[in-house]
């Protein structure tokens, strides 16, 4: 993957604007550790990081073709998956290429369909290509928004970049935040709103969508969207299709010319990726795949079991390594660097998130990045087919929000009168809930409770998914590490969508579906596993470390966080014995979690400079 960042300016000739520009593309260092380009004419400069995965000789950038006396540059992060198809059409129609990148070919399907090229794409995308003939700026993002990027539009002017952290490398930007921007942090939390930037006058391109640029200003088109149609495949047929897509994606998701590995917890979802994978690498004769999980010291000793986590991975993983003969590595994290890479998690994200569940993973694929440059990952199997325990939930599905937001009341009890006051949080949940429902596909005719099945499936694809989808694009890239998802292979997911769920749920379990699909490809103790989450530590260590941490920023007079928070029901909560159990973010987080994402919050403001509008 890379790191792409660019400006395009109708009054300042930016050929005097080198120094910003290389600053802005700086900040990206970490996307792409490989190489370093830029672009500059005196209308647009255009700036790239690069981790070499595909051709390193022939696919560097910014990318420039020229056909007549028309001139395309391209800066692109990501990887498409459909390259030799693509290659081939072009081929017939009289291209050449230097090389065999993807970025090659993504930049010569634009030159010959224009802005239309991304509906042909398979694949993981955040690109920007500058068409001067047209003196325009094309900008697209893949389906799912598994590739971030992020844009600000000035009166003259307009900047782009693949981590808020770009934009803010530029004079105009400044880190400030509005009630909006407030309300994101303090009552949505990692679940942000998609399309918001958080800062002040910074917006997000949403998934599925393209967008322009040019002398008229700014158009946004939605080039794609989940469709609801009748689902007219029998049990049989939908097995086997499902068993098709995965395994078609898993396969097309390997290719590399740089080490590829899986990252396995034991769970249903990433031993299916791993099985499909060591298959592949068999049969091309590539050996044994290798394979990491993470987990963290001392916690068989302290793990506790729950309805949501009811087991750990260890046992799971060494089975499935066995069954499959892979080349398993394990990680242990510890306490301390844990809690230490906490700040550094949220400097990857540029906002506070998920918190040890982030910091974890940071950690985790800096010791894959030792051996691998590019790993396949089980993310986003749940929201794909329905595995969260709020599709089994009544409370749930009764509920009139969010159904990973019911805890809401715990969270806005712990904000200063002064916040809520100003951002209206139950307001502005309920204002964003009714924004998602309304996006809702409906298929007509369908009995009630299907259709609120659909509608918590649409706002676990298109609400939580984005916040695992940042958290693994962020943590994985801060090390320069690659992590392809192949359950957001926009084929599985229309497929699936469809499918109605009492068979979706066949044999009364949740993603039964899957199952049936793996049957004969995993052994049947792991096909039958109930589900269990990514790990967290258990160590009461590290609850003690936050808690410090938070009561240290309590006594702190000058502190960014008091004046959002109660600062006495906070302090009250560090003193309960119950804090393990306290609701953050419905399943997202605990008490623990809650000190870790306040102190993220407050070491946010104080590292960025944050002022509020």
């Amino acid at each position: 993957m890379c790191g792409i960042t660019g400006w395009v300016d109708w009054e300042l000739d930016l050929t005097g604007q080198k120094n910003i520009l290389e600053a802005m593309t700086a900040t990206l260092a970490c996307r792409g550790p490989d190489a370093a380009g830029t672009w500059v004419a005196p209308r647009v400069a255009l700036g790239h990081r690069r981790l070499v995965v595909v051709d390193p000789a022939g696919g560097g950038q910014p990318m420039v073709r020229r056909r007549g006396n028309q001139t395309f540059v391209l800066t692109y992060n990501g990887e498409l998956y459909n390259t030799g198809e693509i290659r081939d059409e072009l081929l017939s129609r009289g291209y050449t290429f230097r090389g065999h990148s993807d970025t090659e070919v993504l930049l010569t399907a634009y030159m010959e369909w224009g802005v239309e090229c991304v509906r042909r794409f398979n694949g993981i995308f955040a690109f920007a290509i500058w068409d001067e003939a047209r003196e325009r700026l094309f900008l697209a993002r893949d389906r799912l928004g598994v590739k971030p990027l992020f844009y600000a539009t000035l009166p003259h002017s307009f900047l782009f970049g693949s981590e808020l952290k770009a934009l803010l490398a530029h004079p105009a930007i400044k880190p400030e935040v509005d009630a909006e921007g407030l309300a994101e942090v303090f009552v949505l939390g990692p679940a942000r709103t998609p399309g918001h930037g958080v800062f002040h006058n910074l917006a997000e391109l949403k998934p599925g969508y393209y967008m322009t640029y040019d002398r008229q200003g700014l158009r946004l088109h939605q080039y794609w969207a989940l469709q609801s149609h009748p689902h007219t495949d029998n049990l049989e047929t939908t097995i086997a299709k499902v068993r098709q897509l995965l395994q078609d994606t898993v396969e097309r998701q390997l290719v590399a010319d740089v080490p590829v590995c899986t990252l396995l917890s034991g769970g249903l979802d990433s031993s299916a990726v791993t099985a499909f994978a060591a298959r592949a690498f068999q049969g091309r004769g590539q050996g044994h795949i290798h394979t990491w999980s993470v987990d963290y010291i001392d916690n068989d000793r302290y793990f506790q079991p729950s309805h949501f986590q009811p087991n750990p991975d260890a046992p799971w993983v060494k089975l499935v390594s066995e069954h499959l003969e892979t080349i398993h590595h394990y990680v242990y994290i510890d306490t301390p660097e844990l809690v230490d890479s906490l700040k550094a998690a949220m400097r990857a994200r540029d906002l506070p998130g998920m918190a040890d569940v982030d910091s974890s993973l940071l950690l985790f694929c800096r010791e894959v990045k030792r051996e691998a440059t590019v790993a396949l990952s089980g993310e986003a199997a749940d929201e794909v087919f329905g595995g969260y325990p709020w599709f089994r939930s009544e409370k749930a599905l009764a509920a009139n929000t969010f159904p990973w937001n019911r805890a809401g009341q715990e969270r806005i009890r712990l904000l200063s009168p002064e916040l809520k006051a100003m951002v209206r949080p139950e307001e502005y949940v309920a204002r964003r809930y009714r924004e998602a429902l309304a996006e809702v596909p409906a298929l007509p005719g369908e009995e009630a409770r299907a259709a609120r099945l659909r509608e918590i499936s649409y706002l676990s694809l298109t609400r939580f998914m984005p916040v695992l989808l940042d958290r693994k694009d962020r943590m994985s890239m801060a090390v320069g590490l690659e992590v392809r998802v192949p359950y957001c292979d926009h084929r599985l997911v229309e497929y699936v969508w469809n499918i109605p769920w009492e068979m979706k749920f066949v044999g009364q379990m949740e993603k039964g579906i899957l199952r049936r699909a793996l049957a004969g490809i995993l052994p049947a103790e792991v096909i039958n596993r109930r589900k269990s989450p990514y790990p967290k530590t258990y160590n009461p260590a590290y609850l003690e470390a936050v808690r410090n941490w938070m009561l240290d920023i309590l006594a702190d007079p000058a502190s960014p966080l008091l004046p959002f928070i109660d600062v006495a029901a906070v302090k009250a909560l560090t003193q309960s014995r119950e804090v393990f159990n306290l609701p953050w973010f419905g399943q997202l987080m605990s008490g623990p979690q809650l000190f870790a994402y306040l102190a993220q919050i407050d070491t946010w403001m104080r590292e960025y400079g944050v002022s509020v509008r």
